[in-house]
């Protein structure tokens, strides 16, 4: 099969077609009014540069802003989970200006936004303690929206695995692949998601771990640290030729359920035809319930997402089996399974101490010891 036939296998990207905002820099955009942005709309603008919020080819206007934050959709009815925003203080003078260094941008709308419901259509709550509420609680008064052109593109911080969507899709291609399973994380891989990993590895051509690299709460593990995990753990115990690593450029919203939906939609423009979902997908604290973001897949009709969840429940390594399992498969009670929090192991790793050999690669361990050593 040639590459371009495998190309075709793959799954479309969400609305039918891959953008692509790059662009030359335009002549005079060093007289044009500047929009100065946040780190996460840098994050955002990244992404819409080279499609991965397909087929989004802007910052979101009023009819699409308030039918996502209504229904889960765009004003055209394809589905959608969270508001994709840029706020400013008051509406620009003219109707293209530049977005700080990067981009350029056709004003095509500015409305007024209410930040309490914002708050509690897409987080589920109005909570200003919420991380992602918090950064929206902060954020200026107004939305400007319009299409971009980008011609400078954000510094990748890791650029070897920075891979857009059309070159995960040429890799997976180039591999033959035609199902790919996406795996989403904020954490370093201990053994209960190198479990999910696998098990969706049996039945699919290849995987994809995608993790976020973007801003993340302070007391998350930095990404450097993340990233050096990923790749002694795939050294040493995944098969090269069915994964591939790749940083995915979002900055964390903590949306819970509603983030589930939309890390699945970027996902499928980066090819994948399958997404991993586990326990408490992008929560944080106590504000979602356990499965709150698998059941939220049900909101919508069978295969209008196109890519397709994959479920688990949480894993553990039971002592009498003597493997990894979840409830569905292991019939003994808690006091045989080891699980430890992220606080039990926080707390080892600045002790110096390694985790249980049921809970961390040796290896995964090391390298945080090394970071909390630093």
């Amino acid at each position: 099969m040639t590459t371009v036939a495998a190309a075709q296998r793959l799954i479309r990207p969400h609305g039918g077609r891959l953008v692509d905002r790059t662009g030359s820099r335009p002549d005079g955009v060093e007289s044009l009014e500047v929009v100065t942005l946040t780190s996460r709309e840098v994050s955002d603008l990244d992404m819409l540069a080279c499609g991965a919020l397909s087929p989004l080819t802007g910052f979101m206007g009023r009819e699409d802003y308030e039918s996502v934050l209504e229904n889960m959709r765009l004003a055209n009815g394809l589905p959608w989970a969270l508001p994709v925003c840029l706020a400013v203080h008051e509406a620009p003078r003219s109707d293209r200006v530049a977005l700080s260094d990067f981009a350029v941008l056709e004003v095509e709308d500015v409305y007024e936004y209410d930040k309490e419901r914002e708050a509690q259509q897409a987080f589920g709550t109005t909570d200003g303690k919420h991380p992602g509420v918090e950064r929206l609680y902060a954020q200026k008064p107004l939305y400007l929206a319009g299409r971009v052109t980008v011609f400078e593109r954000a510094e990748a911080p890791f650029p070897q695995l920075a891979l857009d969507p059309a070159d995960t899709r040429a890799e997976f291609a180039e591999r033959g692949w035609k199902r790919v399973v996406g795996f989403q994380t904020r954490n370093p891989i201990h053994r209960a998601h190198e479990y999910l990993t696998k098990v969706a590895l049996e039945t699919v051509d290849g995987l994809l771990i995608h993790p976020l690299v973007g801003d993340t709460k302070s007391d998350d593990v930095p990404a450097t640290t993340r990233v050096e995990c990923y790749r002694v753990l795939l050294d040493g115990y995944y098969p090269r030729d069915r994964v591939v690593l790749s940083a995915f450029p979002a900055a964390m919203r903590y949306a819970g359920p509603r983030e589930a939906i939309w890390h699945a939609i970027c996902r499928k423009n980066y090819g994948c035809s399958h997404f991993i979902v586990g326990r408490d997908h992008a929560g944080v604290g106590d504000y979602y319930g356990t499965y709150d973001a698998q059941l939220i897949f049900d909101e919508f009709e069978p295969h209008e997402l196109d890519i397709e969840p994959m479920f688990f429940e949480h894993a553990f390594w039971c002592k009498v089996c003597a493997q990894m399992a979840t409830p569905k498969t292991c019939p003994h009670g808690g006091d045989d399974h080891v699980f430890l929090s992220g606080t039990k192991v926080r707390e080892l790793l600045a002790n110096g101490e390694l985790p249980p050999v049921e809970f961390s690669r040796p290896e995964v361990a090391e390298v945080l010891i090394e970071a909390y050593r630093n």
